[in-house]
């Protein structure tokens, strides 16, 4: 049937206007109707916690002390350092800056002086992730605290191992090793952050942790304290030296340091334990658990 012009010109503009759209291949057919969100600022990648960045804020502004002429510098290390010999009371007594009040605050002062950076670079390094966790857990207050408190039994360690050392010793290491013995306490429990099925930063933080006779019975765990001990143990043994200056590894202090924040880890944590059964199911990150 042939139509008139007009009329055709009018049923041909109809049959456009009724014809369904033709999709492409790679676009949604519901692309159309959908409402775009507003545009959202990226998430960091990596985002340390307030308490952490503080942390390593102040270890680094501590270190500019290096920019200090020598023999105030090495004021410094006396006054702040933890020195063995400074608790002698041999005949053979040294007297060394900062007097009676040294010997209480260097137990604490002595794990903000680092040698050099690669020695923080190398604590900072072992602080992203375990200390990042157990900040995100335990809160600012709670969290400088326990680095207190570690830093405290690592220079006990120190000081049992080397009654009538002169030497000063420096450095986070024994924090630091605190923090991972807390941290594993629950890092390897079903969503926190070395399970193999973690969710976010704060989740994976906050899981129920293992009570310390079932963390020493999880293979975990125990896996990790092998080769931790051990490498410190070979350090100790082999008398390695870190950094240009030849320090030795104070490897007790670390141990010390370590075995503080695996025991007392229950005293700072706010995190509620979990029920017998409900920890049966959650702690190994094993095939048909729920």
């Amino acid at each position: 049937m042939h139509l008139h012009r007009v009329g055709k010109a009018a049923y041909l503009a109809n049959t456009l206007k009724a014809a369904p759209k033709v999709l492409d291949p790679l676009e949604s057919q519901y692309e159309s109707s959908r409402v775009e969100p507003p545009d959202t600022p990226g998430e960091p990648i990596l985002m340390l916690p307030g308490a952490l960045t503080a942390y390593v804020v102040l270890i680094a502004a501590i270190h500019l002390r290096v920019l200090l002429p020598v023999e105030l510098e090495n004021w410094t290390i006396d006054v702040f350092g933890f020195i063995p010999k400074r608790y002698d009371s041999t005949l053979l007594n040294i007297t060394f800056p900062g007097g009676a009040g040294a010997k209480v605050w260097t137990f604490v002062t002595y794990s903000l002086l680092h040698a050099n950076l690669s020695h923080i670079g190398f604590n900072v390094l072992w602080l992203l992730p375990f200390g990042s966790a157990l900040a995100r857990r335990f809160g600012p207050v709670r969290f400088f605290v326990f680095m207190a408190v570690t830093a405290a039994a690592g220079a006990l360690a120190h000081l049992v191992t080397h009654e009538h050392a002169i030497a000063p010793m420096i450095g986070a290491s024994a924090s630091v090793s605190g923090a991972m013995a807390a941290a594993i306490r629950f890092a390897f429990v079903r969503g926190s952050f070395l399970s193999f099925h973690r969710g976010d930063a704060d989740a994976a933080a906050k899981v129920p942790a293992l009570s310390l006779a079932r963390a020493l019975r999880n293979p975990r765990v125990l896996g990790f304290l092998a080769v931790w001990f051990g490498v410190n143990i070979i350090f100790g043994l082999g008398s390695i030296s870190i950094g240009s200056e030849g320090a030795s590894v104070a490897w007790q202090a670390h141990i010390g340091g370590f075995l503080a924040g695996l025991m007392l880890f229950s005293l700072f944590d706010p995190v509620p334990r979990a029920m017998p059964h409900a920890a049966d199911a959650a702690s190994p990150d094993e095939p048909g658990r729920v």
